[in-house]
């Protein structure tokens, strides 16, 4: 217990980042300015240092004084104490290691700053090379390129560095907890002042929040809203580790979470916005995969729906309606739609059926959104032909293949009445055969089809499990049946168990290949805002606002949505006697329907 108390406190101090905060300082001399002007292009994000919580391991021989690296020292390289800090000796071929954890995964990099060294023979100059090796596992920093997916692909995660005497390095752009530091050159010795982590991050406030009388609950929300502020970059991509690539196929539970958790920053509407439509210009689909367009629309109308921005709306509008009228033409006179290429997660790659299903939903809510953002920017023939083409794919209502996936987009569409595939697939033996990313859409068919008690405990159950084995952020896929033999995450892998990370995993995402840290696997976050606090906007940018609360089984819930007027407060409690008290503050502009 006191181990994972230490974990979760670890992750609350990386989440909250109090003492990490700084005012924004674009102070350059004004020469300089004008010097570099135009040439200047600023960096978004603020960096702050972090220190290790502890050793994981260590080779038996040429490690020294490793409680070092735990002190706070002043990050300036001083002449005194030269033989002070933290030592390491390579002596012939004997390795000399160790495997740090810095208690929490995070963004950025690590510096490397020394005092005395000796160089080994083939050094270049005063230095001596070290190897770098970053895993949000222990067992992916302990791992070589190319053993169980090892990769340096998107991020390099395994680099050799020169670290000067009376020096420091900094290098790295990836999301990693552990690092393996290895002495390269037999004859080497290194004294480190310290090796610290460099967390980079937008400077981005968790306006919304979510507690309840369910620590765990508590800690699955956290956990979720973290995970989804470790990819807000400079654009949101979709893993910190990997692709760090914007896949706009992904990006729709990572803007409902942004938008319940962090209101809408400029971030969000950046990536929604200008870079998408410059990036992939029509008659280009998003990403080249005809899904993703879809799955933009739908979220540009969600960013709508909570903003109520209509200068932004009006801004993406042509771009809009021409891809409007270019999905048109895949609807058949039957009423369905479908792409010549059809995916909605790696799950479904082999189940065309389900493909076809999943797909036609998609057609049907991105119709219908586009019905409902002509309608606000009075574009009366768009709208009404939005209608029409609204009601032709309603017309048509596919099988669902028996498959989570497809039968959660249905029921989320109103192809169906939601309680019938709920029963039937979404809801049948819990978090089984549940996703990271289109698990947000089963838990939201869920809550359609009057099953949120049974929804609060996938949460447990799924997200749950990755807490239990040592996750501190929320992974790019996961299954129940992963844990069967497999030890935890965050320890070197004992002997007779199986790799949790290392010998897990399918399609993209095999063995260490597979990223820890997903923004698509955020759901959670707000999903319980919205379906358990119970507050939607019913009118957009939250003139008007739903509440509708669930507990369950809960004894109280409350939190804090973020709305263009101000905070939403939500208080809801079960009496004595088993009444629900409800009480919501609104800010000024929001009435509640």
């Amino acid at each position: 217990m006191k181990y994972r108390l230490s974990l979760f406190l670890a992750l609350a101090a990386l989440t909250f980042l109090p003492s990490l905060r700084a005012e924004n300082d674009d102070a350059i001399p004004g020469s300089v300015a004008e010097k570099f002007n135009p040439q200047i292009k600023n960096d978004p994000r603020i960096r702050r240092y972090l220190t290790p919580t502890r050793v994981v391991w260590k080779t038996e021989s040429g490690i020294a004084n490793e409680e070092a690296l735990f002190a706070d020292v002043p990050m300036q390289t001083s002449t005194a104490d030269m033989q002070g800090g933290f030592r390491m000796e390579k002596t012939g071929d004997a390795p000399c290691a160790v495997l740090l954890d810095f208690g929490a995964e995070f963004h950025g990099g690590i510096r490397i700053e020394s005092r005395d060294l000796t160089p080994a023979a083939g050094s270049v100059g005063k230095s001596v090379r070290l190897r770098v090796r970053f895993g949000e596992s222990a067992d992916e920093a302990m791992a070589e390129i190319g053993e169980k997916g090892t990769v340096n692909e998107h991020s390099a995660r395994d680099m050799i560095v020169n670290v000067p005497w009376l020096g420091a390095v900094e290098f790295g752009e990836s999301a990693f907890r552990f690092v393996r530091l290895d002495l390269v050159d037999p004859g080497a010795k290194i004294c480190i002042d310290s090796v610290r982590g460099v967390f980079t991050f937008r400077d981005i406030r968790q306006v919304g929040s979510f507690r309840c009388s369910d620590p765990r609950l508590n800690q699955i929300w956290q956990t979720a809203a973290y995970t989804q502020f470790l990819t807000m970059q400079r654009y949101i991509f979709e893993g910190a580790k990997r692709d760090r690539l914007v896949w706009y196929g992904d990006i729709n539970p990572q803007a409902m979470t942004t938008l319940n958790v962090y209101g809408a920053p400029d971030v969000l509407k950046e990536t929604l916005g200008p870079y998408a439509e410059e990036t992939w210009p029509l008659p280009n689909f998003m990403n080249g995969m005809q899904n993703y367009s879809l799955w933009w629309l739908i979220s540009v109308s969600d960013l709508f729906r909570y903003t109520g921005d209509l200068a932004y709306l009006r801004a993406r509008a042509p771009y809009l309606f021409e891809l409007y009228y270019m999905i048109k033409k895949y609807v058949g006179e039957n009423g369905q739609g479908g792409f010549p290429q059809e995916f909605l997660d790696w799950p479904t790659a082999d189940n065309p059926q389900a493909q076809h299903a999943g797909t036609h939903a998609l057609f049907t809510i991105a119709v219908s959104r586009i019905e409902e953002m002509a309608r606000v920017l009075d574009e009366d023939i768009v709208e009404s032909d939005a209608a029409e083409l609204s009601a032709k794919l309603r017309s048509f209502v596919p099988d669902n293949a028996g498959n989570k996936q497809a039968a959660a987009l249905m029921a989320i569409a109103g192809l169906e009445d939601p309680a019938r595939p709920n029963a039937d697939v979404v809801a049948k033996n819990g978090g089984e055969n549940f996703s990271t990313f289109y698990g947000f859409y089963m838990l939201e068919a869920l809550a359609a089809g009057g099953r949120r008690a049974e929804a609060l405990d996938i949460i447990r159950e799924y997200w749950g499990a990755m807490l239990d084995a040592g996750a501190t952020t929320f992974w790019e896929d996961f299954s129940l049946d992963w844990l069967e033999n497999a030890g935890r995450i965050d320890e070197l892998t004992p002997e007779g168990k199986e790799s949790l990370h290392g010998d897990r995993g399918a399609y993209c995402y095999l063995g260490f290949r597979h990223s820890l840290c997903h923004g698509w696997s955020s759901g959670p976050a707000s999903w319980l805002i919205r379906h358990v606090l119970g507050v939607t906007p019913a009118a957009p940018g939250f003139r008007e606002v739903n509440f509708d609360p669930f507990l369950g089984d809960l004894d109280w819930a409350e939190g804090t949505v973020p709305t263009p007027h101000g905070v939403i407060s939500v208080r809801i409690e079960k009496g004595a006697d088993g009444t629900i008290q409800k009480t919501m503050t609104l800010p000024e502009g929001c009435v509640c329907r």
